[in-house]
């Protein structure tokens, strides 16, 4: 027998799951399983799975599949209520954690770990690049204009204060264009 659904159980239950998500909301899906469809009977077995197929396989966030599960909990009240108890808890943490460093941004301990992590934010984001370039660097073709785009990229980086979103703009003005 299939519990009438409650957005406010649903809503709490993916709130609770977003605090034990480190490495993504992915990590909680035998929890998901647990609650909706063992205890609380609102999916079967076979569409908690179908929903992870489906949203998995959809371009977007990874996390579309809260969505999902919600909406086919409850239409689209339920997958609000999934995706807010999601994202509320790792949004409210960030809010306040940047707002936090910005205030005391010249205290010892914010100034050590802004340094810390400069070097590891900056490999991710040399190892995303490379590995997005990889299917162009590989092709002929392409080759030319990829590594030029990349050398201009990063020697802007360094030498001017342009914003990046100018740089992505650019580039995939360049790439509709077929010139990179």
């Amino acid at each position: 027998m299939t519990a009438p659904v409650d957005l406010a159980s649903l809503f709490l239950h993916f709130l609770t799951l977003s605090l034990l998500s480190i490495g993504g909301a992915i990590t909680t899906v035998p929890e998901m399983h647990r609650f909706l469809v063992d205890r609380m009977g609102w999916l079967r077995d076979s569409e908690f799975t179908a929903s992870i197929a489906l949203a998995q396989a959809a371009p977007g966030p990874n996390i579309l599949f809260v969505a999902v599960l919600g909406y086919n909990v409850a239409g689209l009240a339920g997958a609000a209520a999934s995706m807010a108890g999601i994202l509320l808890p790792s949004t409210v943490l960030t809010l306040t954690a940047t707002r936090w460093a910005r205030a005391n941004r010249e205290h010892r301990a914010v100034r050590a770990f802004a340094a810390g992590m400069m070097p590891l934010t900056l490999g991710l984001i040399i190892a995303t690049g490379w590995l997005l370039a990889q299917p162009f660097v590989t092709v002929e073709a392409h080759r030319m204009g990829t590594l030029l785009l990349i050398v201009t990229t990063f020697v802007l980086t360094l030498k001017t204060r342009l914003n990046l979103v100018w740089m992505v703009l650019a580039g995939g003005v360049l790439g509709a264009l077929g010139l990179v």
